[in-house]
Formats: structure tokens, sequence, C-alpha cells
């Protein structure tokens, strides 16, 4: 089986311009004493907004790695794929984030539910878990509670893991599990049985997503409970090496946290759980290159400060349309969010502090950051305007690339 390691972090690249800028990010890190696996990914939204195809993911990164004499290891993500979008990504991809979330809830068999139950009679009863908070009891009626509403789920990735086995064999590619992009948070016990149905189902994932308490909105901070996140994480962590040992599945079996770009403020107790437990962790960071790019547009002054402003003057304009598809991950104040005539006027450091993610800084808006983060699809539909002007600015985008990745990500995260 191919085998993720310990510690990885997802590197979305949606202009494919990049690459070398985000692996000297983990050069960085590996200098530092931090081995940390890059994976590059882009899911079929992205794809189809931008008009690209995930070979030339694969390009970029095989280029970054061969340029920079990379020698550790590094993938390519199949990004929130689904049964109907798999199959482009089989060629390109050897990592497949295989999202489920839309099946949660949906009802199960009373046969399935059943033959899961009796399968399973080692969970009936109080099952306390070394370094679970609290140990908890699941009666029958609890069992078939839960499973019903996973279990729908749990079979969906299974069919999609099957299909990627069949098409590149089972010993090529890196499974993980994404279950977080709905209502409500899994808990301990939900993890566990959804573990042991993956088990039963012969996925062997190697990183699962689970929904967390609070907001993981994107390219901005948590909100939520910083404390009781951390009592969730470290919980799962448990719940996960307690069901590779009951239900064999693979050793490295690690969390992945999603939209987890700028949660600077959960990067401390990650980082003292992962110390505690010896645990690995995958974070998914995608966004905030994009954002990195329009920032280094705009430090530059000129022409690439002229392009940052237009891109914000259409993303406003085009606010609702940009914003449905991300409803569920971002939170914009509408009275944050300046005018284009306010914007237009503004000086290159008015604009890179609106948007660059430096809480400290008086001028940084939030809502404005979320916005553009959404606002990708105005650049593609720039074409080669946007990509020209990331030649031509390309030192101080690499440039916050690196920085950013390395000094508000890896540092904090890994290195301490």
């Amino acid at each position: 089986m191919l085998t993720l390691g310990k510690f990885s972090i997802g590197v979305g690249d949606r202009f494919a311009h990049q690459a070398r800028a985000q692996l000297r990010a983990c050069q960085l890190a590996a200098a530092a004493g931090a081995d940390v696996v890059p994976v590059w990914n882009k899911s079929n939204r992205e794809h189809t907004i931008i008009g690209s195809d995930p070979a030339g993911v694969r390009a970029s990164a095989d280029a970054a790695v061969k340029e920079l004499k990379w020698a550790g290891p590094y993938h390519v993500d199949a990004d929130h794929i689904r049964i109907d979008t798999v199959e482009r990504f089989l060629p390109a991809c050897d990592f497949y984030t295989i999202d489920v979330a839309d099946s949660i809830g949906l009802p199960a068999t009373a046969d399935a539910v059943k033959i899961f139950t009796t399968r399973h009679p080692e969970l009936l009863g109080t099952i306390a878990i070394p370094g679970v908070s609290e140990p908890f009891t699941l009666a029958p009626a609890d069992i078939a509670r839960i499973i019903g509403k996973y279990l729908k789920a749990v079979k969906d990735a299974g069919a999609i893991y099957n299909k990627i086995s069949w098409s590149k064999g089972s010993d090529n590619f890196i499974t993980e599990v994404s279950m977080d992009e709905t209502d409500a948070p899994q808990t301990p016990q939900e993890l566990l049985l959804i573990l042991a149905a993956l088990a039963d189902e012969r996925v062997p994932l190697q990183t699962i997503a689970p929904k967390f308490t609070g907001r993981f909105n994107k390219g901005v901070d948590y909100v939520g409970d910083v404390a009781q996140f951390e009592r969730e994480f470290r919980d799962d962590l448990a719940v996960i090496s307690y069901a590779v040992q009951k239900y064999r599945l693979p050793t490295n079996l690690k969390l992945s946290v999603h939209s987890g770009s700028d949660k600077f403020s959960l990067y401390g107790p990650i980082r003292r759980a992962l110390r505690d437990t010896g645990a690995g962790v995958h974070l998914k960071t995608a966004g905030t290159t994009w954002l990195e790019e329009v920032i280094g547009l705009a430090e530059s002054g000129g022409a690439g400060l002229a392009l940052a402003k237009a891109i914000y003057s259409k993303a406003l304009a085009k606010k609702d349309e940009l914003c449905a598809p991300y409803a569920t991950v971002i939170d914009i104040d509408a009275a944050q969010l300046p005018g284009a005539d306010e914007v237009s006027g503004w000086t290159s450091e008015q604009f890179v502090g609106a948007l660059r993610h430096d809480q400290s800084n008086p001028l940084f808006n939030p809502s404005l950051r979320q916005l553009i983060h959404v606002g990708f699809k105005v650049a593609a539909q720039m074409g080669t305007q946007y990509l020209d002007a990331l030649k031509a600015c390309e030192a101080a985008v690499s440039r916050n690339v690196t920085t950013n990745l390395f000094d508000r990500h890896l540092k904090p995260l890994f290195l301490g």
C-alpha cells in the first residue's frame, strides 16, 4: 500500500503557478527539523471553474519536485471526489479524498443495519477508550440510530474506493474519507462506529476528515470554543488509535483537518495533542495560495495593484453568485465590504493590509478576505491577463506564498 507520511499538508494551487514556492516552504520546514509531505489538491469544482484538468496539477507538482530536487515523498490529491467525478482523476492522482458528506442521513436498509449490529456485539454497553475524556454507553437503539445515519455514506465510500482500486490497483494510492461538510459534528462514539463500518467495507483509509464543532470558514481563523475543539480533537485521536487496533485499519490512520487554512488559534492545541500522543495529522490549506497571489500582485504596485483592485471590484459585483457554493464555509458581513470606488483609491499598503491575514493589523478585513477567497472565478475569467500578471509579479507572489505557508502554517503547527 502506498503510505502517507506522518505529517502532511494539502497545498492547493488553483492556477498551477505556485508549486515551486509551496515546495520551498516544505524544504524550509525539513531544514528546521519537520518532515512534512506536500499534497497538491484540487477539486472537480475548481477544475471546472478554471478550465484546468488533473494532469496539469500533476505536471506542475512534478516540475517543482524536479527543479528543486525534492527527495521526499509528495502526492496529488483528487479532492472531494464522488462516484460521478472520480473518473477524470484516475490517471493523474495517487491520493483520493472520498467525499460522502451528502450521503450522511440517507436511509440504510434495515437488513444492513441489522448485519452491522450482529457483526459488532463489542460495541454494546459501556466503552472506556484510553484518552477519551469520558466513557460512553451504547444500547442497541443507539447503534441502530448512529449506523442508520452513516451507513449509506460508508457504503458509498466503499463503492468509490473499489472503483479507484479496480483502475489503479489497491497498492498505488492513498485513501481519505471526508465527512466534514455536514451540519452536525461527529461524536467520538459516532466516529468509532464509522471506522468499524469502513473496516467492514474494506476501505483502507489513511486519513479521515470528520466535522468538528465550530466554524471552519475559508481563509480566516476558527470561530468557536478552542478548548472544546481540543477535547474533541484528542478524543478523536484516541478513538482512531483504538479502532486501528480493534479493526485492523492502517496503522498510520490519522485525522485530516479540512478548511484548516489559517486556523491559527487551533495550531497550538493540535501541536500539543500530536506531541502528547505521537499521532500524525493532515492539514488542508488549499485556499490561501490564491490569496497570496493577489497579495503579491497588490504588493507589486502598478499594474499588479490595478489588477488586484479589478478582481475585488468584479467579485463584489458578483458576490451572491460567488458565495452561493461556499455558503457553509464563509461568513461575510456585507456591511464590512468597502465599495469598489473606495478600494480603487487604496494604496498598495492599504490593499495588502486589508487582505493579508494579520489580525494585529487594524486594516485587516476578514469579510474582504473571504470574498476574494471565493472570487477566484473572476481571475479564471480573466484568462491570460491574470496569468501574465502572475509571471510579471512572480518575485513578490512566490515570496508571499512561501512565507505564508512556512511562517504561518508549518512553523507554528510542526515546529512550535
